[in-house]
């Protein structure tokens, strides 16, 4: 993970997080949830050994998990540190937010004390953030997830996979994951405790009202959403009851919502989602409406209640507010996905945009596919396979074959305009503008870096104003970018290139002082048949042909 350059997080590493988090959720007991943690910390963090410390009755922690190492699980699970230990620890060495960062020069002190370790001497760093093994690293646990609760455990993880301290993302992600973690063995007790309300309920019938009146406590004062809603005939899915904290979560009386069901606070969008968590009695990540008519992300777990006779009684339903980390997941994407300088979209997000306009069926000479396709009624085409396409244009290449069955994937296929012939027949395609700035290194090596990146952000934002909503202006790196646009013809593309050369050259005030560059386009064709690579390579040929045909001083006044 740490190798990553940030901001240029990969979206691989960024869905492995999310899946160790959601994996926390999906663990079928307590000790299995404890274990996902441990294991959680091995597989989507990138440290090789983990440790799960849970704050027992009395006070002290007891190693209840360990991750990464079958030795250091033998030689640790089970044993117990004390808490005046512990305390000592999480009050030394740096903090990092929740975290807590002991280095060997200071971790010394701690090697005769009752907590167990797997710690083992080692050379000296041989530079500054290399991770020695006596370092240490914790992050505490609290109840419900917030810093300054009431300590429920302490994760500790050992053995970085590069060998260094955590950077500013690793440790952020080290402290996302400990919220959700802490979140995760709560909401498991939970669980756990809900279950055996619900056992009691029907294995105990000569003790209904002590359990009535269990069940009833752990669901008012549950911290989290709680729901029962009916299963089967025409009420099917109306709630009928709510706690508080779902009626404070959804700001709707418990009035109201026994006048709903989730159908009713959905987004629509979800509403699939719901009604096959709802039948399966599984879990779920979607929107409900609040009362002022935003929407709020949460999780649903669902247990049927059955009847041994008359089956399946009704839906108990634990909802989890997921909103902040929801938000958190979007922030870590666009971070992935766009350059943090201009705020655009980067190169691989651009590649992505442009690939997925792309397939790779090419044209024939003669017109049509190579798949033997043809261009049915309503720019449908049919390819060998019985596979349905849209087009671009709506031209007639044959006689479509039958289509009644033929299952339609959605896509539509991109055609470049045909730009052997001098006239410009008026079709319309995906022009792929290559942009590389003139003059700018001359401002770079004059003024210095800080006033290059001025002008690459007025760049970016002239580019952004210069062109339409649904069109896209990416940075590919340096001085260059692309913009993607939609539905233009050959003229149209030239004359898009002259209004954005245009919005480029005037000048752009930095720190005072007037600086100006210039811009060459070259105008590629994105078609189906080649891969963004080639289609990126063949606007960047034509942008150097361009700039090669101008003099240095055209090129700076555009």
């Amino acid at each position: 993970m740490e190798t990553e350059s940030e901001p240029y997080i990969r979206l691989a590493t960024l869905r492995q997080l999310h899946q160790v988090v959601a994996d926390l959720n999906t663990a079928r007991s307590f000790a299995d949830t404890l274990q996902a943690v441990a294991d959680g910390v091995i597989a989507g963090l990138g440290f090789e050994l983990s440790a799960v410390n849970l704050v027992r009755p009395d006070g002290d922690l007891v190693v209840a998990a360990v991750g990464g190492s079958a030795g250091a699980e033998a030689l640790m699970a089970g044993r117990v540190g004390s808490r005046c230990s512990w305390e000592r620890r999480l009050s030394m060495g740096e903090r990092w937010g929740d975290l807590r960062f002991i280095p060997y020069s200071e971790g010394w002190v701690l090697d005769d004390d009752d907590v167990p370790q797997w710690h083992t001497p080692g050379p000296a760093p041989r530079f500054p953030d290399e991770w020695h093994p006596m370092d240490r690293l914790f992050a505490p646990l609290y109840a419900a997830g917030a810093s300054g609760g009431e300590l429920i455990g302490v994760l500790s993880v050992d053995k970085p996979r590069n060998g260094r301290h955590p950077g500013a993302w690793g440790r952020e992600a080290l402290q996302m994951y400990a919220f959700h973690a802490a979140v995760a063995i709560g909401n498991a007790r939970l669980r756990g405790n809900m279950q055996r309300a619900l056992l009691r309920l029907e294995r105990e019938q000569q003790a209904l009202r002590a359990s009535e009146e269990s069940f009833r406590q752990a669901f008012e004062y549950a911290p989290s959403g709680m729901a029962i809603a009916e299963m089967g005939g025409d009420q099917h899915g109306r709630l009928l009851r709510t706690n508080d904290a779902l009626c404070r979560l959804l700001g709707r009386p418990a009035s109201a919502m026994r006048r709903l069901s989730f159908s009713d606070l959905v987004h629509p969008e979800d509403i699939g989602t719901l009604l096959r968590t709802s039948a399966e009695g599984g879990r779920a990540e979607l929107r409900l409406a609040r009362r002022d008519g935003s929407y709020v992300w949460v999780s649903l777990r669902n247990s049927v209640v059955a009847d041994a006779a008359d089956g399946p009684r009704f839906l108990l339903t634990h909802v989890e507010d997921i909103e902040e980390r929801k938000r958190h997941e979007l922030q870590l994407a666009h971070r992935a996905s766009h350059d943090s300088l201009t705020g655009l979209p980067n190169s691989a997000e651009l590649r992505a945009r442009l690939a997925a306009r792309l397939c790779a069926t090419p044209p024939r000479p003669g017109g049509g596919y190579e798949d033997g396709g043809v261009e049915g009624a309503g720019g449908v085409y049919v390819d060998a396979a019985g596979h349905l396409h849209g087009f671009d244009e709506f031209e007639c290449f044959g006689t479509p074959p039958p289509v009644e069955t033929a299952p339609f994937d959605g896509h539509v296929h991109t055609v470049p305009p045909n730009e052997d012939s001098d006239i410009d027949d008026g079709h319309k395609g995906l022009a792929v503008l290559f942009c590389d700035l003139d003059g700018f290194k001359s401002i770079n090596d004059r003024f210095g870096h800080h006033a290059g990146d001025a002008v690459l952000i007025e760049v970016a934002r002239r580019l952004t104003n210069g062109v339409r909503e649904g069109d896209t202006v990416a940075r590919l790196g340096g001085d260059e970018f692309v913009v993607l646009a939609d539905g233009l013809g050959r003229a149209d593309a030239a004359d898009l290139a002259v209004r954005l050369r245009n919005a480029i050259t005037p000048p752009i005030r930095v720190d005072g002082r007037a600086v100006r560059v210039g811009a060459s386009f070259g105008i590629g064709w994105a078609g189906c048949g080649m891969s963004a690579e080639e289609v990126l390579h063949s606007a960047d040929q034509r942008m150097y042909i361009e700039k090669r045909s101008r003099s240095k001083e055209r090129r700076r006044a555009g």
